[in-house]
């Protein structure tokens, strides 16, 4: 059994409808994928259809953006009530921090010579549950700007970007709190990469865990050898359960990100959604 559990559709940042993300991962001899959508759930109906008729399984998922002591950190939640009011409320504050921040973002391109409006950021989202970065970088993409959505994130639109303007995220603790209490499970996205290693020390991994943790992915393209043995040493002692993902954008992200490069083992699989 081949499961994926961490892709994107352009419900968020994706290219491929929750459809076609179902689809793709059929043809890439996935046997289970979960649509972990960025701080939205509004794909799930789409894929669930669509893995019916394939006869894919798909596991109903989100990506949140959650902040440790100022850090990005974001966390993977699974099989939980989307209508959970709590979660509900909190979700919505984070999607109106993405849309909030746009027109400053823009504001500072426009003083770099970047000529980039809502209406063409728009023109990009689609049906995104909010415009954010990849949109952004996506226009300048249209407009010729740059060749790829990769090259906003040089010197653009990264943490320490020209035109970066930080934005609210959810309470990491909080958010697996109320993961839990909405019946999901929780699993930190690529733990180490992209600055958390600077909170994500083992320390707070285990008062992670006992606040309701379920897990770590551990194999993703964002670790190295070296972080992938640590980590599941560290799952271990924790008894978190380890996945592996491969973090699909479709054509949103690079080639080495595509649908089954890292799996779950159907073991972890069980453990955590058994």
């Amino acid at each position: 059994m081949r499961i994926d559990l961490h892709t994107h559709s352009n419900r968020s940042d994706g290219t491929d409808t929750p459809a076609e993300l179902v689809a793709n991962a059929k043809a890439a001899g996935l046997d289970v994928v979960a649509l972990t959508d960025h701080d939205a759930t509004t794909g799930w109906d789409d894929a669930l259809a669509a893995g019916e008729a394939l006869g894919v399984h798909v596991v109903r998922g989100i990506e949140i953006s959650t902040q440790l002591h100022g850090e990005s950190v974001h966390l993977l939640g699974y099989e939980f009530d989307p209508d959970h009011q709590p979660l509900v409320e909190e979700l919505r504050r984070v999607l109106y921090g993405r849309e909030e921040r746009l027109p400053q973002m823009l504001d500072k391109l426009a003083s770099h010579g970047i000529d980039i409006t809502m209406a063409d950021v728009a023109a990009q989202s689609g049906d995104a549950a909010a415009s954010g970065r990849p949109h952004i970088a996506d226009a300048m993409v249209a407009k010729h700007y740059i060749g790829h959505r990769d090259e906003a994130f040089h010197g653009w639109l990264n943490s320490s970007g020209k035109a970066y303007v930080d934005r609210y995220a959810a309470p990491l603790f909080e958010a697996v709190r109320l993961l839990k209490e909405a019946g999901g499970r929780a699993v930190i996205a690529h733990p180490w990469s992209r600055g958390s290693d600077k909170v994500l020390t083992p320390e707070a991994l285990e008062e992670l865990a006992a606040a309701g943790l379920d897990g770590l992915e551990v194999d993703h393209n964002d670790h190295d050898d070296e972080a992938r043995r640590e980590l599941r040493r560290i799952a271990a002692d924790l008894d978190l359960v380890t996945t592996g993902s491969s973090d699909y954008h479709g054509t949103g992200k690079s080639e080495k990100f595509h649908l089954g490069v890292h799996t779950t083992d159907p073991e972890q699989y069980e453990r955590l959604l058994g």
